[in-house]
């Protein structure tokens, strides 16, 4: 059995977890690129507004986060291609900038691109090597479609949609299959019966040093909803009989002083039973 190529997922999201990952040995290093007023920022966390990061159970002010650009990654990696590039977000603007800067930093370098969005792949040229991700089966059908027509480097897709078949199918039209995420020895062995190339997995052994800042500090988890007790439901009046209330304080016309009480049918109940 081939080995499988690791990729270290987020890895790349800062200098010193870059460094770890390269120096660990692995073949490839994630880093997430987004493009914020102009900047090309690498990160994980999406953003909140102008102010505020935030993933699943975090929350980050930008004052208090150091982000990397991607520049510094680039020159962090010391011209050591096992970089993965996820470019994230719709910008038009993203995939030039990007392509522009490995133009200018590393122009002979094969670093891996990887997007969901595949007209960005558009802007980048040999050397580049292009990954075409899908995380949804209607992605799926139409990657499967595209690479009928056109072949391309790689592919990067949710390993709960992919079966032995269809990574069959997907292996006569690019050299690496890759699927994530692999975060357990039981995820491992299925993306090993699917017969796949590469494996992302945040908890590869050279991946283990935390891709957030020193001082981000994840909130805690909000409590949970207070129960609330439900009351039985009124029982409904039996069909066709009268409602009487339980009657309303008025004053006696005769008398003119003094109050009684007297009961009043409701102004809809007053329609004779049928």
């Amino acid at each position: 059995m081939a080995p499988l190529l690791a990729i270290a997922h987020r890895a790349g999201n800062d200098v010193t977890g870059l460094r770890a990952a390269l120096d660990a040995g692995v073949d490839l290093v994630e880093a997430d690129i987004h493009l914020f007023r102009g900047a090309l920022e690498v990160r994980h966390l999406k953003t909140l507004g102008p102010q505020l990061l935030w993933d699943k159970w975090e929350l980050a002010r930008r004052r208090d986060t150091t982000l990397p650009v991607l520049g510094e990654i680039l020159t962090a990696a010391d011209g050591d291609a096992r970089l993965m590039l996820d470019l994230k977000g719709p910008a038009a603007a993203l995939a030039p900038k990007v392509a522009a800067l490995l133009r200018e930093v590393a122009p002979r370098a094969p670093i891996t691109v990887c997007t969901k969005h595949w007209r960005m792949l558009d802007s980048f040229e040999d050397p580049v090597r292009r990954v075409l991700s899908a995380s949804n089966r209607l992605s799926l059908r139409r990657l499967r479609a595209r690479l009928r027509r056109q072949p391309e480097y790689g592919v990067s897709v949710r390993r709960e949609l992919l079966t032995p078949a269809v990574v069959a199918e997907l292996r006569e039209s690019v050299q690496t299959v890759m699927v994530w995420p692999v975060d357990t020895p039981e995820a491992l062995a299925h993306a090993r019966s699917l017969d796949v190339t590469a494996v992302i997995s945040k908890n590869l052994p050279s991946s283990r040093t935390s891709s957030h800042p020193a001082n981000h500090v994840p909130p805690a988890r909000p409590a949970p909803p207070r129960a609330r007790t439900s009351r039985p439901p009124r029982a409904a009046p039996a069909c066709g009989a009268l409602r009487v209330d339980q009657g309303f304080r008025r004053r006696s016309r005769a008398k003119g002083r003094g109050l009684e009480i007297k009961s009043r049918p409701f102004a809809l109940d007053r329609r004779k039973s049928p």
